[in-house]
Order: C-alpha cells, then structure tokens, then sequence
C-alpha cells in the first residue's frame, strides 16, 4: 500500500505550513494581491491547510465552500488562476516538496480550474 499525498506532504505541520506560504504568497502577489485585501489571513490559512489536507488523504475536514460556490462572480483570469498556481509551487518548492508530490498538487488544482476561472 502506498502512502497518501498527506502523509508524503509531511502531515498536519507540513501542510499548515505550506498553507501559510500559499496565503502569504497570494497577499503578496502584485496579480492577485488586491482581491485579498482586507481578508482575514489566519482564517484562510485555516481554510488553505484544511482543504489541502483533506484534498490529499489528510484526517481534516474542510468546512469551506465548494470552489465553484466561493469564486463564483469573481471573474477571475487565467493569468490570475497561473500567477495563484505559481504562489502554490514556491510554497511547496520552501516546503522542498519532491517533483512528483508537486505534480500530483499540480494536477488536482488543473481538476479545480473550471470552478475557479472566469466563473
């Protein structure tokens, strides 16, 4: 039996941080910087390790709302959904997350994409 992405990850620590990174990462992002302006950051880093924790095999259950209902009239642009996708891979990259643990994050945010873009 292999070990799930949650475990591979590094576990609740691990993806709490990576998490923190991702949200840290977005704020300071020139793109999509502004859409969280005024957001409470410690909540979404919550949320973030959360999601990411159940979405990889991890114990957490992520009481959020789905992604298409949280973006929904956003209108958010490809550049945008790439520029959030590149602040998830410096995170796991300072997490020094292996290629292929990297991939399989990559390919669960690709599955994301119809319910974040220009929804």
């Amino acid at each position: 039996m292999t070990d799930t992405l949650y475990s591979r990850l590094g576990g609740a620590e691990a993806i709490a941080r990576i998490a923190s990174d991702l949200v840290d990462n977005h704020i300071a992002n020139p793109l999509i910087g502004k859409r969280f302006a005024g957001s409470d950051a410690i909540a979404m880093k919550k949320k973030a390790a959360d999601f990411f924790s159940m979405g990889s095999g991890g114990p957490n259950n992520y009481d959020g709302l789905d992604m298409l209902s949280a973006h929904k009239h956003m209108n958010i642009s490809d550049n945008e959904y790439m520029a959030a996708v590149d602040d998830l891979m410096k995170a796991l990259t300072n997490a020094e997350v292996g290629d292929h643990e990297k991939a399989e994050v990559l390919y669960i945010f690709h599955t994301l994409r119809p319910d974040v873009v220009g929804v």
